[in-house]
């Protein structure tokens, strides 16, 4: 979004030191892994092609461990900071279910493919941040903007996710609710 020097707060590389610090964590290039290709098939077939982006555009936190796309290093050092503020959720969420708990719930309930409630609430607490992240990165415009609410949504309608919640009018409620928690965040802070 733009080219100006990123304040230290909003440092990626900061960030990443600081999550390696609390959690452990080990980074692994989807394009040099073997995991991440068998992943990225199964994504295709499991979709119907409808998944097709996995290796180069989706950053994947399993347990302790980050799978970076192949575009993570063009992106924007900012974007790169909301997206690890996102993956950071996702991190504690396996620190509280465990890997079993975090793999039930987000393949099992209701179905693996469309209409699976886990999966949903796991990324939805996570998109949460996203937009929290992307308010103070950017300001509270840009996370109101009407493409990152579609961007948003497209990951819980459309096979990008398996059509994890295919309602979009229920996605557009939740993503109003948190962006009124935000401005209200916003508000109180500017006191």
């Amino acid at each position: 979004m733009s080219a100006a020097p990123v304040p230290p707060e909003h440092d990626p590389d900061r960030y990443l030191d600081h999550l390696r610090e609390e959690f452990g964590i080990r980074v692994v290039r989807k394009e040099d892994d073997a995991f991440s290709h068998l992943i990225d098939r199964l994504l295709r077939v499991v979709t119907f092609g409808a998944q097709r982006q996995y290796i180069d555009r989706y950053f994947t936190t399993i347990g302790r461990t980050f799978y970076l796309p192949t575009t993570w290093d063009a992106r924007d050092p900012r974007a790169r900071y909301v997206t690890l503020r996102h993956e950071a959720v996702h991190l504690r969420q396996f620190r509280r279910y465990g890997r079993v708990g975090m793999s039930l719930i987000y393949l099992l309930p209701f179905f693996p493919l469309g209409l699976a409630w886990g999966r949903a609430r796991l990324e939805w607490e996570a998109y949460a941040e996203t937009f929290r992240a992307t308010a103070e990165v950017y300001g509270i415009d840009a996370a109101a903007a009407p493409a990152l609410r579609e961007r948003v949504r497209t990951q819980f309608v459309s096979g990008a996710y398996g059509w994890m919640w295919p309602f979009p009018r229920t996605v557009d409620r939740w993503i109003d609710e948190v962006l009124e928690e935000v401005r209200g965040e916003f508000r109180a802070a500017s006191r």
